[in-house]
């Protein structure tokens, strides 16, 4: 992984209704915050014409959308997210559909993110699902499978990340949502960790929404998060 700058580690999810509250948070965290997320709740609701301007205005986007589809039709829609200029897109970590999203990013700059297992679950809930196994086991196994297809990262959470490097290597980036800051609440995640912890443990990039786009001061709390990075990263 090349050097990262810090503000570039720390993606804000736009997890917001509309348009307009996504328009009025980006103007409300100004240049402390350079890389934002978009995922299904806005993409539904112009989102991704939203996810443009923000790339024609110099910010990276993290087009969240954990594509899982017959190989044709992840192929021909990784062809279409490659046009928009998005930095990173998510699929869900099934070998055939990572690799026909690999087919379709073709020598595109899109880079493409593979959810190993989300970050909502446990092993209550892997158990429900049907799987046999815990988190970090199924983790590793999708992050094997990942590399192997060609992706360029994972999604993993923060428990995991750490273990993570090892098998994807240096090159692929380890992106962790899940991020909770000391005494803030933890909603419906399960698997989580400090910004710190996070770093310490191997993230690259650390997705944070709630914590700072419901803070009564967002650019605050995003510059605090930026300087838990900045301190755990110098470590």
């Amino acid at each position: 992984m090349p050097l990262l700058d810090i503000r570039d580690r720390l993606i804000v999810g736009l997890d917001v209704p509309t348009v307009d509250a996504a328009e009025e948070m980006v103007a409300t965290l100004g240049d402390t915050v350079t890389f934002y997320k978009v995922g299904l709740q806005l993409s539904f609701a112009g989102g991704l014409t939203f996810a443009e301007r923000l790339v024609e205005r110099g910010k990276k986007v993290f087009l969240d959308v954990k594509l899982l589809d017959i190989d044709n039709t992840v192929e021909h829609a990784v062809q279409n997210i490659a046009k928009l200029g998005m930095h990173f897109c998510t699929i869900h970590a099934y070998p055939k559909a990572m690799r026909a999203a690999v087919q379709g990013k073709g020598s595109s700059d899109l880079r493409l993110l593979a959810v190993t297992v989300l970050t909502s679950m446990d092993d209550s809930d892997l158990a429900a699902a049907g799987y046999a196994v815990g988190p970090a086991e199924l983790v590793a196994r999708r992050a094997a499978d990942a590399r192997a297809a060609g992706m360029d990262g994972i999604v993993c959470s923060p428990e995991e990340a750490g273990a993570m490097r090892a098998v994807v290597g240096a090159g692929m980036a380890i992106v962790t949502p899940g991020i909770r800051p000391a005494g803030s609440m933890v909603g419906d995640q399960k698997r989580i960790a400090t910004p710190a912890a996070a770093i310490r443990a191997g993230a690259d990039h650390l997705v944070v929404a709630r914590p700072i786009i419901e803070a009564a001061d967002p650019k605050a709390a995003a510059k605090a998060i930026l300087s838990e990075i900045e301190t755990a990263s110098a470590i």
